[in-house]
């Protein structure tokens, strides 16, 4: 039977996580993004065979497209859309984080909140995202369908384009 747990974060439980990935975002600026990516990468991939519980699971599967949206060589971002992701998946690959992770049943709590505040601040990155990649598959296979492909890269680029300013109107805006 599936008991439902809500979480209720304050104003100074949010200040103090947003404080945990200000010092990710600081690390960032040493490390290397490959290197950060790579291992965001391979903590995914190795996660995924273990046993976690559902609540982790779920919000370890959001990872791959955050690591997709910064490795997508067609939808380039400008280093400070690129930096707020890092810093997450630097601080979602420490062991040693708020609650190091090794600790059984409670080492990914604070990963999965990490995760949600990532995707509150970066909704409208991933949604822009998410419709980008729709709209490139869908056109990809209406092409595939007729057996031609003309013009598919500059509508795709369009497309980036409008999506991309839509994404920084609407985060400038706040909503």
């Amino acid at each position: 039977m599936p008991y439902k747990l809500t979480i209720e974060l304050s104003d100074r439980d949010l200040r103090h996580f947003r404080r945990e990935l200000k010092k990710a975002r600081d690390s960032v600026r040493i490390a290397d993004d490959e290197e950060i990516l790579g291992a965001a990468a391979d903590m995914v991939k190795s996660m995924k065979g273990t046993d976690l519980p559902d609540f982790v699971t779920e919000r370890l599967e959001q990872l791959d497209t955050l690591i997709a949206m910064v490795t997508d060589d067609d939808w380039p971002l400008a280093d400070d859309e690129r930096n707020p992701v890092l810093s997450g998946l630097a601080y979602l690959c420490d062991p040693e984080d708020l609650i190091p992770d090794d600790i059984p049943g409670i080492g990914m709590v604070d990963d999965a909140v990490m995760i949600e505040l990532v995707f509150r601040e970066l909704r409208h990155e991933l949604e822009a995202y998410e419709d980008f990649r729709a709209y490139r598959e869908s056109l990809t296979k209406r092409s595939v369908l007729r057996k031609a492909a003309p013009g598919v890269a500059e509508k795709i680029a369009r497309r980036r384009v409008q999506l991309m300013a839509r994404m920084r109107r609407r985060r400038k805006a706040g909503q």
